[in-house]
């Protein structure tokens, strides 16, 4: 089975209708070009920055969560939606909703592990300082296969993604925002090594570049395939990438490679 991904690398807005307006324009273009799996990138309704996060906080009944309902429903795909901050009682959560064609709620993930880093000479960001992190796992049940479905500084721990390839994930989308610091390092290595380790179709999912922004993303959304390649990858700039997922492709490398099958679980 094939099916086609695409991934909205978009600008975000200080306002959230011109944000949504943004959103929708894009992803309408993606289902028109075919994908039928469709991603938004992390905080793209939100500045990302501790300054905004409670400020533009929404609970789950909201009115993003209700735009990206309608919008996955008048376009009749899966929506991935990006990450959004997410107001649950008096905590806040950097929160990835997803929905299938009807624009019902098939996954909510909640960032687990969150972005607490000084570099020198880099950047310092604490998300603890305003968010909270999440506790559980997320894999959405779609028509293709199961996808699992991760945010940004989640990806600095392969532990979570075995666990997610073990539980049945052949896809893994991340919505993520590197930085200018840590993007040039480390973005093209880390997710290549997530597909690679994992024998899974690995979308990372970044907004575009702002540079005159309060947080200045990498941008370089990409796709790479179970054998570690990329099959798709962006620049800075706002576009939408695609990338054909062949189902038979991830069965056939895991049978001729079976690192999943040759682990020692019982030696570590």
């Amino acid at each position: 089975m094939k099916f086609k991904l695409g991934l909205c690398q978009i600008s975000g807005s200080m306002d959230k209708e011109k944000a949504r307006e943004n959103a929708g324009k894009h992803v309408r273009e993606a289902a028109e070009n075919g994908a039928q799996v469709i991603s938004l990138p992390e905080m793209w309704d939100c500045p990302y920055s501790n300054d905004y996060f409670r400020e533009y906080a929404e609970p789950a009944d909201g009115p993003t969560v209700e735009f990206m309902s309608r919008l996955a429903e008048e376009t009749g795909v899966w929506l991935i939606g990006g990450s959004i901050s997410e107001l649950d009682g008096d905590r806040v959560y950097n929160t990835s909703f997803s929905f299938d064609p009807k624009g019902r709620i098939i996954g909510r993930h909640r960032k687990v592990h969150l972005f607490d880093i000084d570099v020198k000479g880099g950047i310092r960001f604490m998300e603890s300082d305003t968010l909270t992190a999440g506790e559980e796992m997320t894999i959405l049940e779609t028509e293709f296969c199961p996808i699992g479905v991760a945010i940004c500084y989640d990806v600095r721990f392969p532990e979570w993604f075995r666990k997610m390839a073990l539980a049945g994930a052949q896809v893994i989308v991340l919505p993520a925002a590197f930085n200018m610091t840590t993007g040039p390092a480390h973005w093209d290595l880390t997710m290549r090594a997530r597909a690679l380790d994992n024998q899974v179709y690995f979308a990372a999912n970044a907004p575009a570049r702002d540079e005159q922004g309060v947080y200045v993303a990498y941008g370089n959304s990409c796709i790479a395939s179970p054998w570690g390649d990329f099959i798709a990858h962006a620049d800075e700039k706002e576009q939408i990438i695609y990338g054909e997922v062949d189902l038979d492709r991830v069965k056939e490398i895991r049978e001729q490679l079976p690192l999943l099958k040759h682990r020692r679980p019982e030696l570590y």
